[in-house]
């Protein structure tokens, strides 16, 4: 069956429009370039454009490799070719340059694409004009930075989101550090090193005797990352896999893994110290992004093959997800209470906590709760610091006490 071409004066104006359909792609986020406008438009007139189904995989094909790109493509190619009768008459297309989305329509766009629609039109619409010394107040600067600490990663814009991921990168997080089985010498230690005492009397002939104290080295204990990757969790899963890879090159003994429905580790791709790198791998690794979550087996997965590697020195597990369990919590409970007692400390992040009127009503978050340390909200770059001063105190299982109370 042969496909629908459009002529060659009319060919000239679909790869502007490519072109431009590119630059709003490029502005949400997405990683294209000129080569692949280029791929667009040799696919496109392979394949041809005998229907609007064709045409939107047709060019799916081409601008998505991930799968946290797809939301993001779907809402920017309905709104860009939202004319319903264009591709049907493709032989005669006449699409406007920039297409802005209606008000109305605007609204249930996510910012990401919004945005990029925005700034297309104004890009395009700004004509050259005198430049205008503007003074800048140094209050309203830091006022832009507080409303970013506040703002909640799903409703960031992109140029936020590239702001809040530096931010991200320069947070460190300061565990209090353990004594171990060994010792140090130190000159205020608490026991006689009699071996190193001996050891350098002998050095002087035995004439000078120099009583030498030790005391127990500290270090920091292992980290170990539980991140859902679910549907409900993959915007944040995003922001917080760069939070991730700076603590992962930032110190040693950072194990990190990830779990929708299955169990992934993805500590050796975020030891990769270009963060593009490193989350690509992550992406290519993890087959279940924005799928299904079964928290209770991949749990299970972790306690059988993974806890004897990984918790050892007292280990401090973070577990980041939203307790939503599409099985039921079957086993849950069971495994969360095994991982509570493999550890020195359990803290669970939660981005519904972010809402004031919480109560932990689903079977999974019931199932979870009595066996963790802490319980956090982790939606913004203010709670992130908050977890950092957290984890570098004792643990405070007062806190705990509210919630356990709902469960009665």
């Amino acid at each position: 069956m042969a496909t629908a071409s459009p002529p060659e004066e009319s060919r000239g104006r679909l790869v502007d429009n490519l072109m431009q359909f590119a630059r709003v792609l490029r502005a949400a986020g997405l990683p294209v370039g000129p080569g692949k406008v280029i791929d667009a438009a040799e696919a496109v007139r392979a394949v041809g454009v005998s229907s609007r189904e064709d045409f939107y995989w047709t060019l799916h094909a081409v601008f998505v490799n991930r799968r946290d790109q797809r939301e993001v493509f779907d809402q920017a190619f309905h709104v860009f070719w939202r004319n319903p009768r264009l591709l049907d008459r493709m032989m005669s297309i006449a699409l406007p340059q920039t297409v802005v989305p209606p008000e109305e329509e605007r609204r249930e766009l996510s910012k990401r694409v919004a945005d990029a629609f925005r700034a297309l039109s104004e890009a395009e619409a700004t004509k050259p004009q005198e430049t205008v010394k503007t003074e800048i107040d140094a209050a309203m600067t830091w006022s832009e930075e507080e409303l970013l600490r506040h703002q909640d990663f799903e409703k960031m814009s992109t140029d936020e989101l590239e702001r809040a991921k530096r931010a991200i990168a320069r947070l460190r997080l300061p565990v209090e550090e353990r004594p171990i089985r060994r010792f140090e010498l130190h000159h205020a230690g608490d026991r006689f090193d009699l071996r190193s005492t001996l050891r350098r009397s002998l050095r002087g002939g035995g004439q000078d005797l120099e009583i030498l104290r030790k005391r127990r080295r500290t270090r920091r204990p292992p980290l170990v990352v539980l991140c859902d990757i679910s549907g409900s969790m993959a915007r944040y899963a995003r922001m917080l896999l760069h939070f991730l890879h700076a603590l992962t090159n930032d110190r040693d003994r950072v194990y990190t893994f990830l779990f929708g429905t299955q169990l992934t580790n993805v500590t050796r791709h975020l030891r990769y110290k270009d963060p593009d790198v490193a989350l690509a791998k992550v992406g290519e690794a993890a087959e279940d992004w924005s799928g299904g979550t079964r928290i209770g087996a991949s749990l299970h997965v972790f306690n059988r093959f993974w806890s004897r590697r990984v918790l050892a020195q007292g280990a401090v597990v973070l577990l980041i997800s939203d307790g939503l369990d599409r099985e039921g919590a079957k086993g849950l409970a069971r495994e969360i209470e095994r991982l509570h007692k493999s550890c020195r400390r359990l803290v669970w992040l939660n981005p519904l906590l972010r809402y004031e009127g919480f109560e932990p009503r689903s079977t999974g978050i019931r199932a979870m709760l009595p066996h963790v340390d802490e319980f956090r909200p982790v939606h913004n770059l203010e709670s992130l610091e908050q977890l950092a001063a957290a984890l570098s105190s004792p643990t405070r299982n007062e806190e705990m006490r509210p919630w356990l109370r709902q469960l009665h």
